[in-house]
Protein backbone atom coordinates (compact mmCIF):
# COMPACT_ATOMS: atom_id res chain seq x y z
CA UNK A 1 0.00 0.00 0.00
CA UNK A 2 0.92 3.72 -0.58
CA UNK A 3 2.31 5.51 2.66
CA UNK A 4 -0.75 7.92 3.77
CA UNK A 5 1.10 11.21 5.45
CA UNK A 6 -0.04 14.14 3.67
CA UNK A 7 -3.03 15.01 1.25
CA UNK A 8 -3.99 17.85 -0.32
CA UNK A 9 -6.82 17.74 -2.90
CA UNK A 10 -10.05 19.16 -4.60
CA UNK A 11 -13.03 17.56 -2.01
CA UNK A 12 -16.52 16.55 -3.30
CA UNK A 13 -19.47 16.93 -1.29
CA UNK A 14 -22.07 13.84 -0.71
CA UNK A 15 -25.00 15.33 1.49
CA UNK A 16 -27.28 12.46 1.68
CA UNK A 17 -27.18 10.84 5.33
CA UNK A 18 -27.35 6.73 5.28
CA UNK A 19 -25.32 6.47 2.02
CA UNK A 20 -25.06 2.29 2.19
CA UNK A 21 -22.71 0.23 0.41
CA UNK A 22 -24.99 -0.81 -2.04
CA UNK A 23 -25.36 2.44 -3.49
CA UNK A 24 -21.88 2.80 -3.65
CA UNK A 25 -21.27 -0.28 -5.26
CA UNK A 26 -24.57 -2.27 -6.60
CA UNK A 27 -24.56 -5.93 -5.64
CA UNK A 28 -24.46 -7.08 -9.53
CA UNK A 29 -20.81 -5.24 -9.69
CA UNK A 30 -19.48 -8.00 -6.90
CA UNK A 31 -18.76 -10.79 -9.58
CA UNK A 32 -17.06 -8.80 -12.18
CA UNK A 33 -12.79 -8.72 -11.57
CA UNK A 34 -11.86 -5.71 -9.59
CA UNK A 35 -11.02 -3.51 -12.97
CA UNK A 36 -14.77 -4.12 -14.35
CA UNK A 37 -16.22 -3.34 -10.74
CA UNK A 38 -14.82 0.41 -11.21
CA UNK A 39 -18.13 0.75 -13.50
CA UNK A 40 -19.95 0.34 -10.41
CA UNK A 41 -18.62 2.91 -9.13
CA UNK A 42 -22.62 4.91 -7.36
CA UNK A 43 -24.07 3.71 -10.37
CA UNK A 44 -27.58 4.24 -10.17
CA UNK A 45 -26.71 7.59 -8.12
CA UNK A 46 -24.65 8.99 -10.92
CA UNK A 47 -27.08 7.30 -14.16
CA UNK A 48 -30.33 7.03 -14.68
CA UNK A 49 -31.57 3.69 -16.21
CA UNK A 50 -30.63 4.47 -20.08
CA UNK A 51 -27.22 4.88 -18.64
CA UNK A 52 -27.17 8.90 -18.74
CA UNK A 53 -25.76 11.31 -16.06
CA UNK A 54 -28.39 12.62 -13.89
CA UNK A 55 -28.55 15.90 -13.52
CA UNK A 56 -27.95 17.49 -10.57
CA UNK A 57 -25.69 14.81 -8.94
CA UNK A 58 -22.44 16.25 -7.31
CA UNK A 59 -20.70 13.19 -8.88
CA UNK A 60 -21.09 13.91 -12.17
CA UNK A 61 -19.96 17.45 -11.83
CA UNK A 62 -16.82 18.90 -13.92
CA UNK A 63 -16.07 21.07 -11.47
CA UNK A 64 -14.95 18.51 -9.18
CA UNK A 65 -13.38 16.37 -11.37
CA UNK A 66 -9.81 14.43 -9.78
CA UNK A 67 -11.12 14.74 -6.53
CA UNK A 68 -9.67 12.03 -4.02
CA UNK A 69 -11.63 13.40 -0.78
CA UNK A 70 -15.35 12.46 -0.32
CA UNK A 71 -16.97 14.85 2.74
CA UNK A 72 -20.04 12.87 3.59
CA UNK A 73 -23.22 12.84 5.70
CA UNK A 74 -24.13 11.06 8.67
CA UNK A 75 -23.32 7.25 8.41
CA UNK A 76 -21.37 6.86 5.48
CA UNK A 77 -20.78 3.68 3.90
CA UNK A 78 -23.53 1.72 6.15
CA UNK A 79 -25.02 -1.90 5.03
CA UNK A 80 -23.31 -4.49 3.84
CA UNK A 81 -19.70 -5.70 4.61
CA UNK A 82 -18.69 -5.44 1.29
CA UNK A 83 -14.92 -4.64 1.07
CA UNK A 84 -15.17 -3.64 -2.53
CA UNK A 85 -17.16 -0.39 -0.85
CA UNK A 86 -13.61 0.81 -0.55
CA UNK A 87 -11.89 -0.84 -3.04
CA UNK A 88 -14.03 0.97 -5.57
CA UNK A 89 -13.60 4.56 -4.38
CA UNK A 90 -9.82 3.62 -4.31
CA UNK A 91 -9.80 2.66 -7.47
CA UNK A 92 -11.19 5.83 -8.83
CA UNK A 93 -8.68 7.67 -6.42
CA UNK A 94 -9.99 8.57 -3.44
CA UNK A 95 -7.56 8.49 -0.84
CA UNK A 96 -9.59 9.69 2.47
CA UNK A 97 -13.89 10.37 3.84
CA UNK A 98 -14.78 13.10 6.06
CA UNK A 99 -18.30 12.44 7.78
CA UNK A 100 -19.65 12.48 11.21
CA UNK A 101 -20.22 8.76 11.48
CA UNK A 102 -19.20 5.51 9.15
CA UNK A 103 -20.82 2.18 8.72
CA UNK A 104 -18.76 0.06 11.60
CA UNK A 105 -17.36 -1.91 8.61
CA UNK A 106 -16.42 -0.13 6.30
CA UNK A 107 -14.64 1.97 8.61
CA UNK A 108 -12.34 -0.62 9.60
CA UNK A 109 -12.09 -1.85 6.03
CA UNK A 110 -10.67 1.89 5.08
CA UNK A 111 -7.56 1.11 6.97
CA UNK A 112 -6.94 -2.35 5.42
CA UNK A 113 -6.73 -0.52 2.44
CA UNK A 114 -4.57 2.80 2.47
CA UNK A 115 -7.39 4.96 2.90
CA UNK A 116 -8.23 7.49 5.81
CA UNK A 117 -11.76 7.68 7.32
CA UNK A 118 -12.28 10.71 9.42
CA UNK A 119 -14.97 11.70 11.94
CA UNK A 120 -15.54 15.45 12.42
CA UNK A 121 -18.53 17.23 14.11
CA UNK A 122 -21.80 16.99 11.91
CA UNK A 123 -22.00 20.81 12.50
CA UNK A 124 -18.58 21.36 11.21
CA UNK A 125 -18.77 18.60 8.57
CA UNK A 126 -21.60 19.90 7.07
CA UNK A 127 -19.89 23.43 6.79
CA UNK A 128 -17.38 22.24 4.82
CA UNK A 129 -20.08 20.42 2.67
CA UNK A 130 -21.57 23.51 2.19
CA UNK A 131 -18.44 25.21 0.72
CA UNK A 132 -17.49 22.79 -1.36
CA UNK A 133 -21.09 23.12 -2.99
CA UNK A 134 -20.17 26.92 -3.44
CA UNK A 135 -16.55 26.38 -4.47
CA UNK A 136 -16.51 23.19 -6.80
CA UNK A 137 -13.07 22.34 -7.14
CA UNK A 138 -11.88 23.93 -3.64
CA UNK A 139 -9.10 21.68 -1.99
CA UNK A 140 -8.80 19.93 1.98
CA UNK A 141 -5.26 19.45 2.95
CA UNK A 142 -4.59 16.74 5.76
CA UNK A 143 -2.09 16.04 8.00
CA UNK A 144 -2.43 12.05 9.07
CA UNK A 145 1.02 13.04 11.54
CA UNK A 146 -0.28 16.02 12.68
CA UNK A 147 -4.05 14.55 12.76
CA UNK A 148 -5.71 17.77 11.23
CA UNK A 149 -8.01 18.58 8.25
CA UNK A 150 -7.88 22.12 6.97
CA UNK A 151 -10.87 23.02 5.74
CA UNK A 152 -11.40 25.32 2.37
CA UNK A 153 -12.14 28.11 4.88
CA UNK A 154 -8.63 28.07 6.40
CA UNK A 155 -10.33 26.06 9.16
CA UNK A 156 -7.70 23.45 10.99
CA UNK A 157 -9.81 20.88 12.97
CA UNK A 158 -8.15 18.14 14.71
CA UNK A 159 -8.90 14.70 14.27
CA UNK A 160 -8.61 11.31 16.46
CA UNK A 161 -7.13 8.29 15.16
CA UNK A 162 -6.33 5.06 16.70
CA UNK A 163 -2.54 5.17 17.12
CA UNK A 164 -1.96 1.43 15.78
CA UNK A 165 -3.57 2.10 12.62
CA UNK A 166 -2.01 5.51 12.17
CA UNK A 167 1.44 3.72 12.25
CA UNK A 168 -0.07 1.19 9.68
CA UNK A 169 -1.21 4.17 7.53
CA UNK A 170 1.65 6.40 7.64
CA UNK A 171 3.94 3.25 6.78
CA UNK A 172 1.51 1.80 4.36
CA UNK A 173 1.45 -1.71 5.64
CA UNK A 174 -1.85 -3.25 6.62
CA UNK A 175 -2.20 -5.77 9.58
CA UNK A 176 -0.67 -8.67 7.43
CA UNK A 177 2.38 -6.94 5.86
CA UNK A 178 3.21 -5.70 9.37
CA UNK A 179 3.15 -9.16 10.49
CA UNK A 180 5.55 -10.43 8.45
CA UNK A 181 8.04 -7.59 8.80
CA UNK A 182 8.64 -9.49 11.80
CA UNK A 183 9.16 -13.10 9.94
CA UNK A 184 12.68 -13.54 10.87
CA UNK A 185 11.22 -12.93 14.62
CA UNK A 186 8.49 -15.29 14.29
CA UNK A 187 10.81 -17.86 12.39
CA UNK A 188 13.13 -18.17 15.57
CA UNK A 189 10.46 -18.76 17.65
CA UNK A 190 9.15 -21.31 15.90
CA UNK A 191 12.54 -23.35 15.91
CA UNK A 192 12.94 -22.25 19.65
CA UNK A 193 9.58 -23.89 20.38
CA UNK A 194 10.20 -26.98 18.82
CA UNK A 195 13.36 -27.89 20.53
CA UNK A 196 11.78 -26.77 24.14
CA UNK A 197 8.55 -27.75 23.62
CA UNK A 198 8.91 -30.52 21.18
CA UNK A 199 5.82 -32.59 22.72
CA UNK A 200 3.34 -30.02 21.49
Amino acid sequence: MEPFTRLTAIAIPIDQANIDTDQIIPARFLGKPRPQQVAGFFHDMRLDPGGRPREGVTLNNPGYAGAKIIVAGDNFACGSSRENAVTVMVDHGFRAFIAPSFGDIFFGNCFQNGVLPIRLPAERVARIRAILHELPGAEISIDLAGQTVLGPDGRSDRFEIDPFRKDCLLKGVDEVALTLGYEKEIGAFEARQRQELSWL
